[in-house]
């Protein structure tokens, strides 16, 4: 496994590179990302503790049950990702706390589930299909619940349990045709659902779109959906990386 700085090396210099945060700010300062574009994560409902246990540096975030981190979507329009050629990738590190919630879990993207402004959004126990706590990757194409359906349904779900207390590198690609889900490095293979086929690309919302959230997305009006437990590091890449190149980030 590469050291701290290496990782960080390494996704710095891959081709494709929105942002990448290490979370090593003390709590009460906005997370900053490095690379091409340097947004800021601020907090939200209080200070986010950091832990000396981290993957791209000595540190992790450690973020509580109803905490968040929020990047308003006029501050990052890299990250705003849309329409018929959309690709990308959003790859995270965690270490998820011990808890029973019936809540699906947010890790990070532009999903506002309240204004129908839905596009991509990395998840953990998205409880549909069948699932629960696999690395999901949400796509939509809509912004609103897919036709038919109460919610949006369109998602890559893997197979494999993301255990709790321990360390995993979680990631998912859309390429404008299908959506992919890794686990550690791996697509985690799981008929009909990862790969997930959808073409179409991603909903485009607009200037009055979904904002960046880590940690939530906006649901029935209020925060929602939230992850608790470290966040060692979180990366977006503007195109859809082979499993080759996950496995070159995450190792």
């Amino acid at each position: 496994m590469n050291s701290q700085q290496e990782r960080l090396q390494v996704l710095l210099a891959h081709p494709g590179l929105i942002s990448v945060w290490d979370f090593q700010e003390e709590a009460g300062q906005p997370r900053v990302a490095k690379g091409p574009y340097p947004y800021a994560l601020q907090e939200q409902s209080g200070p986010v503790s950091r832990a000396a246990e981290g993957v791209l540096g000595p540190y992790a975030a450690d973020i509580a049950f109803g905490q968040w981190f929020n990047l308003p979507r006029a501050a990052a329009p890299a990250l705003n990702i849309g329409g018929a050629n959309a690709q990308l990738t959003v790859a995270a590190w965690v270490k998820r706390e011990q808890r029973d919630t019936p809540e699906c879990q947010a890790v990070a993207g532009m999903w506002d589930e309240t204004r129908k402004k839905r596009q991509y959004c990395l998840f953990l126990d998205l409880k549909i299909w069948d699932s629960q706590d696999q690395v999901c990757g949400h796509v939509s194409g809509e912004g609103g619940p897919t036709p038919g359906y109460k919610y949006c349904m369109s998602s890559a779900i893997g197979n494999s349990p993301v255990v709790k207390g321990e360390w995993h590198a979680i990631a998912f690609t859309y390429d404008g045709q299908t959506a992919r889900c890794y686990l550690d490095g791996k697509l985690d293979e799981r008929e009909q659902w990862n790969p997930f086929a959808y073409e179409g690309g991603l909903f485009d919302g607009g200037t009055d779109g979904a904002d960046f959230t880590v940690a939530a997305v906006n649901r029935s009006g209020v925060p929602g959906n939230f992850y608790s437990g470290l966040l060692g590091g979180l990366a977006v890449f503007n195109r859809a990386l082979t499993e080759e190149d996950i496995e070159g980030i995450v190792r």
